[in-house]
């Protein structure tokens, strides 16, 4: 099966699905796309076979928790989209991640990353018997500005089929503001 069609697989679609609902069970809009789910299943795949697909605009809010940040926010039926294209990307892309880049990737995250840290933090400090310093950076508005073009190019390098290329142009193409890919790749929504 070729990348594209096991893009489109309803099985692809339904853990999609799964994943965009996970800890969102009763928000109404959830609610309502599981009404007549495999409609709304067979509905996207049969838009996507079909390039019909278009996403509805993005919702953009700001939000203080505890820095100010820009949200871009998909309607629910799009971001099943985004986990069925995640759900295809992401093996192709892991095994090029560096080791220690724990946000959004399965089997990292947080404690994982403190875990990490401790560890560095003890050898470096001989158990803490060195005084040693760290550095704690955050890009300014980093996902604002990632260049598509780029981004894209990057795609291109790892994924041949134009119509994967086609669905993530879409996707970035969907928002105001520039699309924040670790939205884009949620575990996330």
């Amino acid at each position: 099966m070729d990348l594209y069609n096991k893009l489109c697989s309803y099985d692809n679609l339904f853990l999609a699905y799964t994943k965009a609902r996970k800890h969102k069970t009763t928000k109404d809009y959830v609610v309502e796309f599981e009404k007549d789910l495999q409609n709304n299943l067979l509905v996207l795949r049969s838009e996507l076979l079909l390039h019909s697909y278009q996403p509805k605009p993005s919702v953009n809010f700001i939000v203080r928790d505890p820095k100010t940040r820009k949200i871009s926010k998909s309607d629910f039926r799009d971001r099943v989209v985004h986990h069925t294209l995640c759900n295809i990307i992401e093996p192709i892309f892991e095994k090029s991640f560096i080791y220690d880049s724990y946000a959004n990737r399965i089997g990292k995250g947080t404690l994982k990353a403190i875990e990490r840290f401790d560890k560095f933090k003890r050898k470096a400090s001989k158990n803490n018997k060195v005084k040693c310093y760290i550095l704690k950076a955050d890009i300014q508005k980093y996902f604002e500005n990632v260049d598509h073009n780029i981004l894209l190019s990057t795609i291109k390098k790892k994924i041949a089929d134009k119509r994967v290329i086609w669905l993530a142009q879409k996707i970035l193409a969907n928002s105001s503001w520039q699309f924040d890919i670790s939205v884009f790749c949620e575990r996330v929504s």
